[in-house]
């Protein structure tokens, strides 16, 4: 019998040397959740359960708390209910497979009550976070991190059980609940629920995805050294804070994506799980490969069952918990690549099936992505991954890894480079189609014009880029400023040809869709501990005498032109023109012709494009007054195509514009 070719080779023939290798992949990720279920005698879902297991639980008449730790040779819970001394009522028994517990009565501990482990191996102990802990408070003056009870009488009850996210296309906002206070100080979950959850529902945007959830120690680090991965960061505030701001979104019709981190964990032992039961590989590798050299953390061992548990739980937890609606993991190129990905150029084929590949982590996003859909067959999953490995948004039956979206992560790298690197006349509109649409035609991917770690010190957004220093003294209505009328024009012009081209979905940093100036830098030393650049300045966009609001204001514009059209992003694109010498590019995509001149310092009349024939009305223009432009345009204008014989045939006629420099407009074809 012929044996069946999976579908990732079939739309991609290329792959067929490969074919042994994908398949490989498939199989082991088979064998893997047979190992784990034990056969199918439990679904992967039932196995992924751990959170309701380990950790501390309300039960019949008192609680009780486990933890697996086993090279442990005795562990004490201490805290607030017994000075934080060994306490024989509070000794942990050893059950089975490393696993510990005990049972305790209803008045030995107490809500809101602090608490650790005093765990002791052979020649050692320590005091430890509970590894599966929901809740990890710093106090104040001491700065020392604890687990916290967490049982309050009121439990938040969702208003919305059953949400369903209409993200066709998905126009995410991200963003970080710390840094979207207006003041110098950390953000709440209530701040964020009651004053920015409404703007993001003003602009369009169908989701949200918030970084920097699960708590970590050190606040500079953006959320991505992880210390407890079941506990929400109590700097934004309670468990029940976020269950409401996620329920309140919900409300406003836009979905939760986390911003997951398993690619690695932070090395603290105290607040992390670096040496929890006195060893060092008890989650994460031994030797060489235990370090991520360069980022300062820990690397897990995706090879053991006990780390698989952990991880899988973990993706359910925050889907069952919290009713997230999905996941963007992060570092995936780090966990799939023994390298890191570090130091290799992914240049052809080769470089993906070479056997510098991480099985074992390959196993465990496709199972953490089939174990995410098995729980709710409509949460999201994106992979941050910058190889370009085939595969990764598609699900596992047909050869890929299930994930549904990967990050296009080539389109900031090319717009920031642009700006650094080429004068305004040297823009090729070729090169920026082939940047914007090269991708795999079986992965959806998600756009965007610029990524948040371009904000962080040591470079600059893309409008601080355009505009620089002039942001400071040039941003009142009235007040003339090249630069800013350059920065404002390209920076539209930069966002439309990056949505305009989707194939999956579109996302913005939070603040960037009104140009927020200057760059991120968290509290540190190096800053005497200074919010001022950690935060987000609401006020500027809100100042209609300053120009922030323009850029608001189109980017509202331009996702509602975007929504107004179905499956916006399967709608097919089709080049136009191009033409590298006039620095102009015209794409259509359905009813929609995008029209493009990139010319600094040349305008077109009469330009011709060969269009279907009929009436086009312009129904987005970067040159509108509204939106900062000079409105060369009269764009209530009624434009006809002429008919041309020589094209007649192809049912096409000229469709003559008048383009200024620097500007973008989107034409819709009129009903007759």
């Amino acid at each position: 019998m012929k044996k069946k070719v999976l579908r990732i080779i079939r739309d991609d023939p290329w792959l067929e040397p490969y074919s042994e290798a994908i398949d490989s992949r498939y199989l082991a990720v088979i064998e893997k959740e047979k190992d784990l279920t034990g056969g199918g005698r439990q679904s992967l879902s039932d196995f992924a359960s751990g959170y309701l297991y380990f950790g501390l639980h309300k039960v019949e008449n008192g609680w009780i708390f486990r933890e697996w730790a086993p090279n442990a040779t005795a562990i004490y819970m201490i805290g607030t209910f017994n000075n934080w001394k060994k306490d024989e009522n509070f000794r942990l028994q050893p059950v089975e497979n490393g696993i510990w517990e005990v049972q305790l009565s209803e008045n030995q501990v107490h809500h809101e009550d602090l608490y650790k482990l005093l765990v002791e191996w052979h020649g050692g102990f320590g005091e430890r976070i509970p590894a599966w802990c929901q809740r990890v408070v710093q106090d104040d003056v001491t700065k020392i991190f604890s687990a916290q009870v967490w049982c309050p009488e009121q439990s938040y009850q969702f208003k919305i059980n059953k949400f369903l996210p209409n993200v066709s296309p998905l126009l995410i906002y991200e963003c970080h609940i710390g840094m979207a206070a207006q003041e110098e100080k950390v953000g709440t979950y209530n701040e964020f629920r009651r004053l920015i959850l409404p703007r993001i529902a003003r602009n369009g945007y169908n989701a949200i995805q918030i970084m920097a959830i699960q708590e970590h120690p050190y606040y500079g680090s953006f959320g991505y050294h992880v210390s407890s991965f079941f506990a929400a960061s109590s700097r934004f505030g309670t468990p029940e804070e976020l269950k409401q701001l996620i329920d309140d979104a919900h409300g406003l019709g836009i979905a939760v994506i986390m911003d997951i981190v398993h690619s690695h964990a932070v090395k603290n032992e105290i607040e992390g799980l670096g040496c929890f039961d006195g060893t060092g590989y008890q989650y994460f590798h031994d030797g060489s490969r235990r370090e991520h050299s360069q980022w300062d953390s820990l690397c897990f061992n995706y090879g053991k069952n006990e780390t698989l548990h952990f991880l899988l739980s973990n993706c359910k937890y925050w889907l069952e918990e919290y009713r997230f609606d999905g996941f963007r993991f992060d570092g995936v190129t780090s966990m799939i690549y023994y390298s890191h990905g570090l130091g290799e150029a992914f240049s052809n084929y080769d470089d993906y099936y070479n056997g510098h590949q991480d099985g074992d982590a390959i196993t465990y996003i496709t199972l953490a992505n089939k174990l995410i859909h098995d729980v709710n067959p409509s949460a999201i999953t994106i992979a941050e991954e910058v190889s370009g490995m085939p595969g990764l948004a598609v699900k596992p039956q047909d050869g890929g890894y299930g994930f549904n979206y990967r990050m296009a992560m080539n389109i900031p790298d090319f717009w920031i480079k642009t700006l650094k690197e080429k004068k305004d006349e040297d823009w090729h509109p070729s090169a920026i189609w082939w940047e914007t649409t090269n991708r795999r035609a079986d992965e959806m991917t998600i756009s965007y014009a610029e990524s948040h770690d371009q904000a962080l010190v040591g470079d600059k957004t893309l409008i601080f880029w355009l505009i620089d220093a002039d942001m400071y003294w040039h941003m009142h209505v009235n007040d003339k400023s090249f630069a800013v009328s350059r920065g404002l024009a390209l920076h539209k012009m930069i966002r439309l040809v990056t949505a305009a081209t989707i194939n999956g979905g579109y996302l913005n940093f939070m603040g960037n869709e009104f140009g927020h100036p200057e760059w991120i830098d968290f509290p540190r030393e190096g800053n005497n501990w200074s919010f001022k650049y950690a935060r987000r300045q609401w006020d500027l966009v809100d100042n209609h005498d300053l120009k922030y609001h323009f850029l608001n204001d189109f980017d509202t514009a331009m996702l509602a032109m975007i929504k107004e059209v179905d499956n916006f992003q399967s709608v097919p694109l089709q080049k136009i023109w191009d033409s590298d010498a006039d620095q102009l590019l015209a794409f259509k995509r359905g009813k929609l012709i995008f029209v493009f001149n990139f010319s600094p310092n040349r305008s077109y009349t009469d330009y011709g494009l060969l269009a279907q024939p009929g009436k086009y009305n312009v129904v987005l223009n970067t040159d509108n007054v509204l939106f900062g432009g000079n409105g060369l345009n009269d764009d209530s204008v009624d434009h006809f195509t002429q008919y041309d014989p020589l094209y007649a045939t192809e049912n096409k006629g000229w469709l003559k514009l008048y383009i200024p420099a620097r500007t973008a407009m989107v034409l819709q074809k009129a009903e007759l």
